[in-house]
């Protein structure tokens, strides 16, 4: 049902109900399932406000990313594809206070470039130090601050 066909069965459930019907049965005739609070809050609304009352403003979700930050994006991935999802996040929560999940960073990678992963390359080093069972409280201690003697 399109929004100009939604709009006209909703339209017609108030003038039904106006007329006297239950809302169950405007609510059959004009075509449309809902609750009995919706059919009485639209009801409402076209007695205070007017018909123009039953238009819905809204428009889907909002952009996710602004301008500004789809276009640094683009030309950030165009250059290179190297970049993982934390390392985006991270740069453009440092330039434009904006926080994306790298879930939806991933997702606008993709969109843009056509990849859905990260080209086959080698993985790069790891960060992370490596696991290891610590037994004494000392030494924990200086595992945490600086890195373990092989």
């Amino acid at each position: 049902m399109g929004n100009d066909e939604w709009l006209a069965s909703k339209e017609h459930l108030v003038a039904l109900m106006q007329a006297g019907s239950s809302w169950q049965e405007a609510a059959a005739q004009a075509g449309i399932q809902m609750s009995r609070s919706t059919a009485y809050r639209w009801l409402h609304q076209v007695r205070t406000r007017g018909a123009a009352s039953l238009v819905d403003g809204r428009h889907g979700h909002p952009a996710k990313v602004s301008p500004p930050v789809r276009e640094f994006l683009e030309t950030t991935y165009r250059e290179s594809h190297e970049h993982s999802g934390r390392e985006m996040q991270a740069t453009v929560q440092e330039c434009f206070g904006v926080m994306i999940s790298i879930g939806h960073l991933n997702r606008l990678r993709a969109a843009l470039t056509g990849e859905t992963r990260r080209a086959a390359q080698e993985k790069k080093p790891s960060a992370r130090l490596p696991t290891r069972q610590l037994s004494g409280k000392r030494e924990q201690e200086d595992y945490c601050c600086s890195p373990p003697q092989t």
